[in-house]
């Protein structure tokens, strides 16, 4: 009798790890299964803020010969790019635990996407004729779907998921932040319609280009004397006078003056920019401008970085006026 018990408790102790292996294992890979999604939909939220940096700046892009045809490439290419992006969203690996969170993901691309549709359709219209409006209006439009999608993005996907992975217990990546629109400027039908209009080459006369090719290029760029590669990742220490040195190269054939150079640390509402003005270069010249950081980067993480020469009037090519990079930087 006793041999029987001891085989009977032994049966139920080897039954309980058994079950207590198996939820184990079940719990790891709902975990990771989590973890994996939000790094993934954090790319894709990364994606899109980049894209809507671009976006942006072909909206602020200088007047000037076949500007038109060029934005309205640009705008085709951000069309597709956002098209993407919902579609990734759709095949993501999703946990019943995040499908709340997954659905206010694909509202917020999906709105994005159609904004940017929007734009793309009503730009050329905008710019075929200095004198109507209708176009300026549809972009104005586009502008507050943007606004929805960013509110839904803060307001209902960031606390689904944060949320969820509270009520799991699971340690995951921060969101990503997003703002889709860059300044509550862009929400004034005005404002809109003289962006629209400096496309067209309705802007002040004293930012004419002169007659000839213009462009300046973005060359190396190091920060505190690290080389930052563009689509690489380095490492740099944060010290007390971290310093971008950023060389820019005038492509053209004349002299160019004000040439603002942007490095923007971060995204999201924790992003910082600095920035500094070439006051004058020469056709053919290249310069180094050191631009100063004023605040402290967060350390132990990858963080993104943009390095941008603004275009100056006249320049038709800009693709080689922006780099990005990834910096961790270490206390």
């Amino acid at each position: 009798m006793v041999r029987r018990t001891l085989a009977v408790v032994a049966a139920l102790v080897v039954l309980v790890l058994l079950v207590l292996g198996i939820r184990g294992c079940l719990n790891a890979r709902q975990e990771e299964a989590m973890q994996d999604y939000v790094t993934e939909a954090n790319e894709l939220v990364r994606q899109s803020n980049s894209g809507g940096r671009r976006l942006f700046r072909v909206l602020q892009a200088p007047g000037g010969q076949d500007q038109a045809v060029n934005t309205e490439n640009a705008l085709n290419g951000e069309r597709v790019a956002s098209s993407g992006l919902v579609d990734q969203a759709r095949d993501l690996d999703v946990p019943d635990e995040l499908s709340t969170a997954q659905r206010y993901l694909v509202e917020t691309l999906e709105l994005r996407r159609d904004g940017i549709a929007g734009v793309a359709d009503a730009v050329p219209r905008a710019l075929a004729d200095q004198e109507r409006r209708e176009g300026a209006n549809r972009v104005w439009q586009m502008m507050r779907v943007f606004s929805a999608s960013d509110v839904i993005y803060a307001g209902r996907y960031v606390p689904a998921l944060e949320n969820a992975l509270a009520e799991e217990e699971v340690a995951a990546e921060e969101p990503v932040e997003s703002s889709f629109i860059p300044d509550p400027e862009w929400l004034s039908p005005s404002f809109v319609a003289d962006e629209i209009a400096g496309i067209r080459g309705g802007g002040d006369a004293d930012q004419e280009a002169t007659p000839g090719l213009h462009g300046n290029g973005l060359g190396t760029v190091t920060l505190g004397g690290v080389a930052l590669l563009p689509g690489g990742s380095a490492t740099v220490p944060v010290t007390g006078d971290l310093t971008f040195e950023v060389q820019v190269s005038n492509q053209g054939e004349s002299t160019e003056t004000d040439v603002n150079v942007r490095a923007t640390v971060g995204e999201g509402g924790d992003a910082f920019t600095a920035e500094e003005t070439i006051d004058e270069i020469a056709a053919g010249e290249t310069q180094t401008v050191s631009i100063p950081l004023d605040e402290n980067p967060p350390t132990g993480q990858n963080v993104p970085i943009e390095v941008e020469v603004e275009p100056v009037p006249g320049e038709d090519m800009t693709d080689n006026n922006i780099g990005t990079f990834t910096v961790i930087f270490t206390s």
